[in-house]
């Protein structure tokens, strides 16, 4: 066998083994990656049953009942809103018109189900669908160079 044959064959061997090993790693990041959604985008394309995701906004005011261990509440971005059912502890600073992110997916019944809540303290989780959307109703003041919704301090 001649050189350039082998040198052939080692370049042909590596570019095989990187193909596979990025192909792995696609498809594990792909399983873990969890998409961002806001209630109008929930609203106009509803996602397939058991299809992870993140849904964001606040917490619709009126909304939240506690049934034993299981809390159910709206999040709206003031446009449309989404009834979410959550298992479990909820973060000390979910309240009422306060901003949240909930990831959870729809289960077979068409009911939004939480598996892990994420209450906002600051515009940090406020997501630039909804902050627009709260500009646009007045329900967004400034305060000190920062960014709240009415009413939050």
């Amino acid at each position: 066998m001649s050189r350039k044959r082998l040198r052939l064959y080692l370049v042909l061997a590596t570019v095989v083994v990187l193909g596979i090993a990025a192909t792995l790693i696609l498809r594990a990041l792909n399983e873990e990656l969890v998409f961002f959604r806001s209630p109008t985008e929930v609203a106009s394309n509803r996602p397939d049953a058991g299809s992870l995701f993140r849904l964001g906004g606040l917490v619709e005011s009126g909304t939240v009942e506690k049934q034993g261990e299981v809390v159910s509440f709206s999040v709206t971005d003031l446009s449309n809103a989404v009834t979410v059912s959550y298992r479990g502890l909820l973060p000390d600073l979910f309240r009422e018109g306060q901003g949240v992110i909930v990831e959870g997916a729809f289960d077979d019944s068409g009911q939004f189900v939480a598996r892990e809540v994420l209450a906002k303290h600051d515009e940090t989780y406020m997501p630039p669908e909804v902050a627009k959307a709260l500009k646009e109703s007045g329900r967004w003041q400034e305060t000190e160079g920062k960014t709240q919704p009415a009413g939050s301090q």
